[in-house]
Formats: structure tokens, C-alpha cells, sequence
């Protein structure tokens, strides 16, 4: 019989994403793998010892699905050993291009184009739509967008119609975007942002922004942010 995905990452870490969809009569199976470490797979005559760290995610309020009834109490403290709340996509706007590039070299690669990045323009307007579907809707958007890309940066027209009007405001950096702001204005931030990011190392801060060093360096110049 082919190994179970608990045989597979045994060793490993273990990701399962919307833990709250998991159906009343599914959670008692997981519930015993997880306390008595070790499962029998489908057609087995024996059981299988794993050793998993287990990480889950949900967008659901897990402690009001307990109290309804449509979560296991005892399964919800079994998986809430370490609690990490997110924010909103939206609450992150610093974040978006950072998360941005990383996606779009991961469907750069999935569909064989070469794009690098993303146009001023583009960045504009990520940062200042409000993201309601979070990071699923972002890597959506940027899958679309590669899709349908003609350049190596990623322009306006390639997004959704709803991101391209997007006028909203959100905070960069701990700072209000004003409704209207200088396209470079736009990628200084983000290139400083970068930086940060890489505790300045200028090499990886070019990686991640798709460019190369000399590039980079020219850019720095221009903004009078050249100093090592």
C-alpha cells in the first residue's frame, strides 16, 4: 500500500491548512494519530509509528466552532499548543511586495516566462487595494498576472480590474499613503523596505527584488542612498 501522508512527513513537519473544515466525524481519527503517534494505513495489518511536527492554519474563530459544537473540544487544545494570530493582509501593507515577488518568481517558474517584477504602476496599485481574501487572493491575482504577462514586469492591465481602481489607503512602513503618490516614491519605499529586510545586505536585497546588483546600486545613487 502506497505510505499515508503521516508516513510521508514522519520526520518532518506536517502542514494543514483550514483545520476548521475538517468534518465532526474526520477530527476523532485525527485526534487518536496525534495522541497515540501512530496510524495504519488503509489495507495494513499493522500500525505505523510517525514522529510529526504538526503546524495547522484556519480563518475561522476555532474556540466559537467548540462552543457550538462543531469542533472537538479536546482536539482544538490538542492542536492550540502555540498560538500565532495574523493579521490581514491589509494590515500588513509593508508586506505585500515583499510577498508579491517572492509569488511571482515561484509562477515565473511554473509557467516558463521570465518576469522579474512588478511596474511602479502595478506596485501602486497592490499596495493600495485592501487584499479581503488575504494571501490566497494575492497569490491568485499574481498567478492570473504571470499568466497573462507580456513583459518582464508585471503591468497594471495584467491585474484584476478591481486591484487596477483600487484608490484605497493603506499604511506602508508605518506610514499613510496619500491617495496620490509619485510612482518612484512608490519603489523607493519598497526597494528601502527590501533593504531592511535583508539587513542591508545589497546582494540578496537585488535577488529579491529581481534586479542585479548594478542595477540596484544605480538606483540607491539616484535617491542619494548610495553609502555601504
Amino acid at each position: 500500500s502506497r505510505p499515508g501522508l503521516f508516513q510521508q512527513a514522519s520526520g518532518g513537519t506536517m502542514f494543514l491548512d483550514e483545520i476548521g473544515e475538517l468534518a465532526l466525524v474526520l477530527q476523532p481519527k485525527l485526534l487518536r494519530a496525534l495522541q497515540e503517534r501512530k496510524v495504519r494505513p488503509v489495507g495494513g495489518d499493522s500500525e505505523i509509528v510517525f514522529d510529526v511536527r504538526l503546524v495547522t492554519a484556519t480563518n475561522r474563530d476555532l474556540e466559537e466552532m467548540v462552543e457550538d459544537k462543531r469542533f472537538r473540544e479536546d482536539l482544538y487544545y490538542r492542536i492550540n499548543v502555540i498560538h500565532i494570530p495574523l493579521p490581514p493582509l491589509r494590515a500588513r501593507g509593508g508586506d505585500v511586495l515583499l510577498l508579491a515577488q517572492h509569488m511571482l518568481k515561484h509562477y515565473a517558474a511554473v509557467f516558463d516566462k521570465k518576469v522579474i517584477g512588478l511596474a511602479a504602476a502595478a506596485a501602486e496599485r497592490m499596495i493600495t487595494y485592501d487584499w479581503p481574501g488575504n494571501v490566497r487572493e494575492l497569490g491568485n491575482c499574481l498567478e492570473r498576472a504571470v499568466a497573462l504577462a507580456r513583459f518582464e514586469e508585471i503591468q497594471v492591465e495584467d491585474l484584476p480590474e478591481k486591484i487596477r481602481s483600487s484608490r484605497h489607503r493603506l499604511s506602508l512602513s508605518g506610514t499613510e499613503l496619500p491617495e496620490l503618490l509619485a510612482l518612484e516614491e512608490i519603489e523607493r519605499r519598497h526597494v528601502l523596505r527590501v533593504l531592511e529586510a535583508c539587513d542591508g545586505n545589497r546582494t540578496d536585497a537585488a535577488k529579491m527584488l529581481g534586479l542585479d546588483r548594478k542595477t540596484l546600486y544605480r538606483k540607491l545613487l539616484r535617491w542619494g542612498l548610495n553609502e555601504e
